[in-house]
């Protein structure tokens, strides 16, 4: 069954649906099918509120030491900030202080106030991310009149040219497996956008939802399309190690306000590695904690907030307070055990400045894409203003990407051919080979590399993404094979990537090569050849202001 649109948005399955949307002045309409960046939307979200976060931005502009920004990406962000203030705004209604409902509004001054070594500080205690999620932007786009929504459906591949024999490449759409039924659905569109997400669930360890297995970054790689800078993974320091907790962030505020890390033993480390202890900057904390767990074979490291005062840390941190008080600790009494976690891609699918990708007709938004804001260290809560602006950037351009994708020639587009699969009676393989990717990028391809432990990361991987392949063509697709197959991919591309950077930045830290090298201020770029195989683009863009 084949579905014509005018425009095909993709999202990961966290509301695994599709939606229709019409756009103005055009008959036909297009398809969304991609999470809505939710968890990068913060209570900051009011005009004074998004008005500071310019203020947080234009210090990021400022500190490219740090390799923190591309200056392009970072200077547009700033010129479009205060035009796209509505975006968010009009989602700002439901988001309350958990200690006065009555009030929505916060003053410039109190966030000041909040604020501290670049972060935006305990805004989860503020905002029920689930209100927020579900009662603002979920359910503004279930009442918007050019919406429709298709739930339970999948994208599997992005339909291009090239792959039908076609003339000069484009998009053309997507196959998507409708969950509940089994059946792949062929989906039509000349403009197609990826806003998938991240892929934290490539490491054992991750602070992102279950559906973050970089399900976007894949199929555009598939697709032809280039990825930049996918060895600069994110960890944010203190994710509550639970077997049952999975991805709670007990927030860096905690330190900001004078919170300490120490050893099961009681001693503390942190100064052993920055002059500033545990106010570090977030990625030279996550590598301590973690030289700390793998010198000393540990499972965790401790976090105290004990030497602050009971009534404050309930009041400051409720959300946190009571999260620690339900999996069984005391924040006000005891220390919390908590582990690095895999948090944010600062890499992803290139885009330019309206987010459009080299392969005509798709674009690429949120943390799916890299538009070069964030350069080789993101910087918290730039995210926000990164899917907002760019977001609006690409809608603005999409029209006319729309009329040169219906003028373009275009190939018929087969329905999708199952071939001889058959039901799985394997599906331990499947749980397998997950755990495996992710146990394997978390040793060898984590917070801290090597050449030796990158090598032997590629060796395995390369092993079992054939066998997924193998597995993916002899049987019936599922949502569990699909996002194996993507997370194979994405292990592979950061381990590239990773292989590619002979030196140490940002996120990116190679034992073999701790320093930094003017040589490589660049961004690394990869996509797939025609062979299937890696291509490099070694004269890539700078990574400029680093």
């Amino acid at each position: 069954m084949n579905h014509l649109c005018d425009r095909f948005t993709l999202q990961n399955h966290a509301a695994q649906s599709l939606a229709r949307i019409e756009l103005p002045n055009t008959i036909e309409p297009f398809f969304l099918a991609a999470p809505f960046p939710v968890s990068a939307i913060r209570p900051s979200c009011t005009s004074q509120q998004l008005q500071f976060q310019a203020l947080g931005a234009r210090k990021v502009v400022g500190r490219f030491d740090a390799g923190r920004v591309s200056s392009d990406g970072g200077a547009m962000l700033l010129r479009e900030l205060d035009l796209r203030t509505g975006i968010v705004n009009r989602f700002a209604a439901g988001f309350t202080d958990h200690r006065d409902p009555s009030r929505t509004e916060h003053s410039v001054e109190e966030l000041l106030r909040q604020r501290a070594f670049g972060l935006c500080l305990g805004y989860e205690d503020i905002v029920d991310h689930d209100s927020l999620r579900d009662d603002a932007l979920l359910a503004a786009v279930r009442d918007h009149k050019n919406v429709e929504l298709f739930p339970d459906f999948m994208a599997i591949d992005l339909i291009n040219a090239r792959k039908l024999g076609g003339g000069v490449d484009r998009v053309l759409g997507a196959y998507a497996l409708e969950v509940g039924t089994g059946q792949i659905r062929t989906f039509e569109a000349p403009v197609v956008m990826l806003a998938t997400g991240g892929a934290g669930k490539v490491y054992l360890y991750t602070s992102n939802p279950d559906v973050a297995s970089g399900d976007g970054l894949a199929m555009a790689y598939r697709a032809g399309a280039t990825l930049a800078n996918m060895e600069f993974v994110q960890f944010h320091p203190t994710c509550l190690f639970h077997p049952e907790a999975k991805n709670f962030l007990i927030s860096e505020a905690l330190r900001g306000e004078g919170a300490v890390l120490r050893l099961p033993d009681g001693e503390r480390f942190m100064d052993r590695y920055h002059e500033r202890a545990e106010l570090a900057p977030r990625d030279v904390v996550a590598r301590a904690i973690d030289a700390e767990i793998k010198s000393r074979g540990l499972d965790h490291v401790l976090l105290d907030a004990t030497g602050l005062a009971a009534d404050y840390l309930r009041e400051r941190f409720p959300s946190i307070h009571d999260a620690c008080k339900h999996w069984g600790f005391d924040l006000t009494v005891e220390p919390v055990p908590v582990v690095p976690a895999a948090h944010y891609f600062c890499g992803g699918v290139r885009t330019d400045l309206w987010g459009q990708t080299d392969l005509p007709g798709l674009f690429a938004c949120g943390e799916t894409a890299h538009t070069g804001v964030h350069g080789a260290n993101r910087l918290a809560s730039n995210s926000l203003l990164e899917a907002a602006v760019f977001a609006s950037r690409a809608a603005a351009v999409a029209p006319k990407a729309l009329a040169e994708g219906k003028a373009a020639s275009r190939p018929s587009i087969p329905s999708w051919d199952s071939g001889s699969a058959i039901d799985s009676d394997e599906a331990v393989m499947v749980a397998h080979n997950w755990d495996e990717i992710r146990r394997c990028m978390w040793n060898y391809v984590g917070i801290v590399r090597s050449d030796k432990r990158l090598r032997r990361a590629e060796r395995r991987i390369e092993l079992i993404r054939q066998e997924i392949q193998q597995y993916y063509w002899d049987f019936r697709l599922t949502g569990d094979l699909i996002e194996l197959r993507n997370l194979a991919v994405v292990a592979q591309l950061v381990v590239h990537c990773a292989q590619l950077r002979r030196e140490s930045r940002g996120l990116h830290f190679n034992l073999d090569c701790p320093g930094s090298d003017p040589v490589w201020l660049r961004n690394t770029a990869i996509r797939q050849g025609a062979d299937g195989e890696p291509v490099f683009d070694l004269a890539a863009s700078p990574l400029r202001g680093c």
